[in-house]
């Protein structure tokens, strides 16, 4: 008889033509914290999304609590007492805490609701584990953090010793992500068991006791946190070394290229207006962004670019006003841009690496004698770029649709720094890629810094945000809070400043 409460054996899982699990393995103990990890793609969500009975598993078992089950769904699973806490949260905004708590398992005192019992009872749970939520509340008044721990909530008070927990640092502060983790040991410390999803490594190595490894679909391994570090870790999750550590060379910083002033507009909601920020980047520098999604970044980066209209201020591209002009123009200004969603406004699915990678400059010499296309010029220019940036498959021909979002999306890095220009916005430039990719993507950014171009870089990685950035400005509901220098900054203090913290008033660069 073995200790595991859950064990997922020779899983398979196809979508259509995709094989998404090719040989899943996954188990679980009473009172642990299992990590699982993997590169996008690798497999680690289907797996868990199979456990809680959302996905149907093509052929393998699994077995719960000693007993194998057939034809699971999240009404079983919950049954068999497995939460999840799924990366978009699934509340309703209008409705209070304790409302959103019960909805769907209201307590009944005759034909009405019991919300007095409903409230002690969740009010247990909130006092057991030290998860400071306000009941009252709307979901619309708490932050990203509450909302998660309400989620929690939700899955204990369904009867969870399981809790099965996919990205959950994702749109987290520091603070919050620590908040968290102290949960999670409060549950574990109480019998319970946790699924931890992630790829932020240095966190898998604070939270976990065990680690599992998918790469490709297939599992590659499990080992205990005390065995293991890291650096072996991502080889395991890419099958070579991976340095994301990329050194950071003295900055040589040179005049403004982008000054942005007293910027307001609008936001796709209310928290996302761009309310007075004004911010300068110099040529050879790396100014990073840093705040949780959803805080005026997209809004800001689409301004300067053209792509939402500016209410109220300016924006100087090397000493050019380039508010509220067209794409084209701002682009010919010398504006490159790697834009957050790559398959949004990044790539044309239905093209070729070639067509994707000329697609900017298609109307100019070489390319272009204003009658004619020069298809040689346009393939040695797109040879180049695939060897040059390690674009797969080689063949330019290649439809881009069917590549991987490592690929996809450095075939939009090759195509907006070799464009040359002023200033380069990299927004989310490594989001849903893989560590071989982040790798080779970070690298680049460091090299076009070093060509004197000034970049603007956002992430809602701060790993990421502080090894790229000379300086640092943080972000919160539309307004900066704070710029720093990156030598004086800490997560502890950015991540304050994320959350709202006291705004500095001194000038965006000194």
């Amino acid at each position: 008889m073995n200790d595991y409460i859950v064990e997922m054996k020779k899983i398979r899982k196809t979508f259509g033509e995709v094989q998404a699990v090719k040989k899943g393995e996954f188990n679980l103990k009473k009172g642990e914290i299992h990590s699982l990890i993997g590169e996008n793609g690798a497999g680690k969500s289907t797996m868990m999304k199979m456990l809680y009975g959302m996905y149907g598993i093509d052929d393998g078992e699994i077995i719960i609590g000693g007993e194998k089950v057939e034809n699971l769904s999240p009404k079983i699973a919950i049954e068999k007492g497995i939460g999840m806490v799924h990366q978009e949260f699934m509340l309703v905004d209008e409705l209070t805490v304790l409302e959103n708590v019960i909805l769907g398992f209201e307590p009944r005192k005759g034909l009405t609701i019991d919300f007095d019992s409903a409230r002690k009872n969740i009010q247990k749970y909130i006092d057991h584990y030290g998860m400071d939520v306000q009941l009252n509340k709307k979901i619309n008044q708490i932050s990203v953090g509450e909302a998660q721990r309400v989620e929690i909530i939700k899955t204990l008070t369904r009867g969870a010793n399981i809790i099965i927990l996919d990205e959950p640092t994702a749109v987290l502060t520091p603070q919050e992500t620590q908040r968290l983790f102290e949960i999670l040991q409060n549950l574990k410390n109480d019998g319970k068991s946790i699924v931890f999803i992630s790829h932020k490594l240095n966190e898998i190595m604070q939270i976990s006791d065990r680690i599992s490894v998918m790469r490709q679909g297939e599992y590659m391994g499990t080992v205990d946190k005390k065995d293991t570090n890291q650096a072996e870790l991502a080889k395991m999750m890419v099958g070579r070394e991976v340095f994301l550590n990329i050194e950071k060379k003295q900055a040589h910083i040179g005049d403004t290229v982008l000054k942005i002033d007293n910027l307001w507009t609008s936001g796709e909601k209310e928290m996302s207006k761009i309310r007075g920020v004004s911010l300068e980047v110099k040529s050879g520098e790396i100014v990073g962004i840093a705040g949780i999604d959803g805080n005026g970044q997209s809004e800001l980066i689409e301004a300067i670019c053209g792509l939402r209209k500016v209410e109220k201020g300016s924006i100087l591209l090397d000493g050019k006003n380039i508010t509220n002009e067209s794409v084209k123009k701002i682009r010919k200004a010398g504006l490159s841009h790697i834009p957050e969603d790559r398959n949004v406004r990044g790539l044309n699915r239905s093209m070729t690496i070639e067509e994707n990678i000329v697609a900017a400059q298609i109307s100019d010499a070489p390319f272009s004698n204003g009658i004619m296309l020069n298809n040689t010029k346009m393939l040695e220019y797109t040879n180049e770029l695939i060897d040059k940036f390690d674009i797969r498959p080689r063949n330019p021909q290649t439809l881009t649709q069917g590549m991987s979002g490592g690929n996809a999306q450095k075939i939009v890095v090759a195509r907006e720094v070799s464009i040359g220009g002023k200033v380069l916005i990299a927004s989310q430039p490594t989001r849903g890629v893989d560590i071989g990719a982040i790798e080779s993507i970070r690298t680049i950014l460091m090299d076009v810094k070093e060509k004197g171009l000034g970049v603007l870089l956002v992430s809602a990685d701060l790993e990421e945000i502080f090894s790229l950035s000379d300086r640092i400005i943080v972000m919160h509901e539309g307004e900066i809070t704070g710029n720093l220098q990156v030598d004086e900054a800490d997560e502890e203090k950015v991540g304050l400043l994320m959350m709202g913290g006291k705004r500095r008033k001194e000038k965006c660069h000194e």
